[in-house]
């Protein structure tokens, strides 16, 4: 099997791991906002990340609330984003790949509106790795089980 060549049941399953990846990412940039905005209110962070974290995946929460806070805070979103080449690159690999395994469950799924954005966008960040192979779904899911279980996210099957 190819990376382009999904089986359409491991869909559910990677992007299962795509989710794992994005709580990671999650709590990094809530940790990350709370030592940048010191002067804001506890729920701001979690805002903030969130809003961060469905910027660079393309997953805008719909909610009204949601949508008027990621816009109002857009410049901050940005920036949060621009320094995580410099601030979290041991996550720059796990993110590539999510990234790059969401764009192809996209494509399986003919859901593609927009996953090329993405891509190119975090390309422009600086967060995606060119140079990286785009990761097999085995390859995925054990990059994954790894960071997850050093994150806590994942508990050892045994």
């Amino acid at each position: 099997m190819t990376s382009e060549q999904i089986d359409r049941d491991f869909i559910p399953a990677l992007r299962e791991g795509v989710e794992i990846v994005k709580m990671i990412f999650f709590m990094k940039i809530r940790d990350k906002a709370e030592a940048t905005y010191p002067e804001e209110d506890k729920g701001y962070y979690g805002m903030l990340a969130g809003a961060t974290v469905n910027h660079l995946f393309g997953t805008p929460n719909p909610e009204q609330r949601f949508m008027d806070f990621a816009k109002e805070n857009h410049e901050r979103v940005i920036s949060m984003l621009q320094d995580v080449p410099a601030d979290m690159e041991s996550l720059r690999i796990p993110l590539t790949d999510a990234l790059r395994i969401q764009f192809l469950c996209d494509h399986q799924e003919g859901l593609e509106d927009g996953s090329g954005e993405i891509l190119k966008q975090a390309k422009e960040l600086g967060i995606l790795l060119e140079d990286r192979a785009v990761p097999l779904p085995k390859q995925f899911m054990n990059l994954v089980y790894t960071v997850g279980k050093a994150y806590g996210l994942v508990k050892d099957q045994g």
